[in-house]
């Protein structure tokens, strides 16, 4: 999957809620993408509750890894609201899609996904992260996290090791790399001559 994320104009100074606004759309479409590769694969997300349940957990994580990202890059202060107004982007587009798809009423959809991005962070923040990523706690915890939005019938086991394996790592690394592009930590590449 390919994801832009430098700016056109590099001259201009990017507050936290505007990088915050690009950052949402990328952990979307991550989010999307990883929940697509599990559907491909056969595990059982039909569109649905597991679905947005499924998508919802993978979102939440990726919102605490874009936290720990900006924790190690940014002040305390550009963190908190960066992390909130990535959380809010995030959990629009979901309920927005919630609303469409299913009928959900979207505030609550969106309170829903906040309370559950809060409880994360409570959870994950006993695990470490480093420049290469999280620890394997982290991932181990989001797996098992995950693995309760997984329908009963099916092979969960299989699924989980997926997420754990593959699914967690590649998102973060994707992240990993946007986050470097809109914090303009990224080298930029040459434009090609008109």
């Amino acid at each position: 999957m390919r994801i832009k994320s430098q700016w056109f104009r590099e001259d201009a100074q990017k507050g936290a809620t505007e990088i915050a606004s690009a950052a949402a759309f990328i952990v979307w479409r991550i989010g999307k993408n990883a929940l697509e590769n599990m559907r491909k694969a056969g595990y059982g997300l039909p569109p649905g509750a597991p679905y947005f349940a499924f998508l919802a957990e993978f979102l939440a994580f990726l919102v605490a890894a874009a936290d720990r990202i900006a924790y190690a890059k940014r002040d305390a202060g550009w963190r908190v609201e960066f992390t909130t107004a990535t959380a809010n982007h995030v959990g629009e587009t979901l309920a927005g899609n919630e609303a469409d798809l299913l009928g959900a009423d979207p505030a609550e959809s969106k309170r829903r996904f906040i309370a559950l991005v809060n409880q994360r962070a409570a959870d994950y923040a006993d695990y470490g992260w480093s420049d290469a990523g999280p620890e394997y706690g982290f991932i181990r915890g989001f797996g098992h996290f995950v693995s309760e939005t997984l329908p009963e019938a099916g092979d969960r086991s299989w699924a989980i090791s997926q997420v754990i394996e593959v699914e967690a790592p590649e998102g973060v690394e994707m992240l990993q790399k946007a986050m470097a592009g809109l914090l303009g930590e990224a080298p930029r590449r040459k434009r090609r001559a008109a």
